[in-house]
């Protein structure tokens, strides 16, 4: 009998086929999240799931109830808050992630059955990973405030540093000035009010042909004198270093100075290999120095002076003379209004320098010593020193 059919037998009896009368499967496979497993530790799939700091591998299983053909049955799933695109997992029914970031997820997933039609509302896991502690808001806040405040410690402090170093030089300046304004109060101008008093005494009695004579002779000696004071006044704020960088040179050309005694003998003599020296520095070697030569020139009484320059791991400056020596009283604390000596220590201690002063009947000497590290711009040459040479 021909129906068109397939007929076949089955240990229950007959059963027929008929191809053009087979329905299509219009039922959509229901989804089910079946497990959540996160480093290997099992969370219920419902609710929200909490899952742990710095979680590092997540594992989702899922499926699909299809009767009819079930092995056909085919999944796509996506994360959202981690990803955008789905991905089709054909009949794969696992789905793995590694390193989630800190925050809230939800895990979809869609299937198809036999026939092709697709559950569209699938099944959803929402869940969350929560942040350790250096992973939080608050702290991520803390970090970036304290950033900020490092940022504006870090200028305040460069504004210190700045405004410090300005004043340092106004201070030296005015100190500078300080001095120079001492000196020419207790040389140069007492030399001119005494020609003043000269010139006044003179024109009393103009008629006086001889009188005026002797008049003009002390009137030219004080304006001499004065000329001497003042070009005394302006050799001390001469610098090293206007010509070059030789530290001796500069010292044997103080021994030019007008108030030098004629009888005076001084010599500039040089140990180890000369090296640069730093400008500022240098200049207040050269300064206390030549605050030492003058008050020699001055006050000593001396018939020879020596002036000597040590380079070797350090720096010392040496001046020796052999005249009466200075007060104790003098030596410690200076002479009441005068600047001289207190400004030597002051300039040594701007520099980091040891000023010592030892005087005797038999003559001073005055030590400067200056770390190699504060006055030398170069590493320092072999230990072994040159015979010195003498300027």
């Amino acid at each position: 009998m021909a129906t068109g059919g397939v007929w076949v037998v089955t240990t229950a009896g007959l059963a027929h086929v008929d191809p053009r009368r087979i329905v299509r499967n219009t039922m959509p496979p229901p989804v089910v999240i079946r497990a959540v497993n996160a480093d290997d530790r099992a969370y219920a799939p419902r609710g929200d799931v909490s899952l742990p700091p710095l979680t590092r591998t997540l594992r989702i299983d899922y499926t699909a109830l299809s009767l009819t053909i079930p092995e056909r049955v085919r999944f796509r799933y996506r994360l959202e808050g981690w990803e955008t695109d789905w991905h089709d997992a054909s009949t794969r029914r696992t789905a793995f992630y590694t390193d989630l970031s800190p925050g809230r997820y939800a895990f979809r997933v869609l299937a198809c059955n036999n026939d092709g039609v697709w559950n569209e509302t699938g099944a959803t896991l929402a869940f969350i990973v929560a942040p350790a502690w250096y992973q939080t808001i608050w702290f991520q806040a803390l970090v970036a405030m304290g950033l900020v405040l490092s940022v504006v410690a870090l200028y305040r402090m460069r504004v210190r540093q700045v405004s410090a170093a300005l004043s340092a030089r106004f201070d030296e300046r005015l100190a500078e000035r300080t001095r120079l304004a001492r000196e020419l109060h207790d040389t140069l101008l007492q030399t001119v009010q005494g020609s003043k008093m000269v010139a006044d005494d003179a024109l009393e009695d103009t008629a006086d042909a001889e009188r005026l004579r002797r008049a003009i002779e002390r009137l030219s000696a004080w304006l001499g004198r004065a000329v001497v004071e003042g070009r005394a006044a302006l050799n001390s704020l001469r610098t090293s270093t206007v010509e070059g960088n030789d530290l001796a040179e500069s010292f044997r050309t103080a021994d030019d100075d007008p108030a030098k005694p004629p009888a005076m003998t001084v010599s500039v003599v040089v140990h180890g290999e000369p090296r640069e020296l730093h400008p500022i520095v240098r200049d207040e070697i050269y300064r206390i120095g030549y605050e030492a030569m003058r008050n020699a020139y001055t006050h000593s009484g001396a018939t020879r002076l020596e002036v000597e320059l040590s380079y070797g791991h350090d720096f010392t400056l040496r001046i020796t003379d052999d005249g009466t020596g200075i007060d104790p009283a003098v030596a410690g604390s200076g002479k009441r209004g005068r600047f001289g000596l207190p400004g030597m220590r002051e300039r040594a201690a701007n520099i980091g320098g040891a000023l010592t002063i030892d005087s005797s009947s038999a003559g001073t000497r005055i030590t400067l010593a200056v770390p190699g590290r504060s006055v030398f711009r170069r590493a320092a040459p072999p230990t072994h020193l040159s015979p010195p040479s003498h300027l």
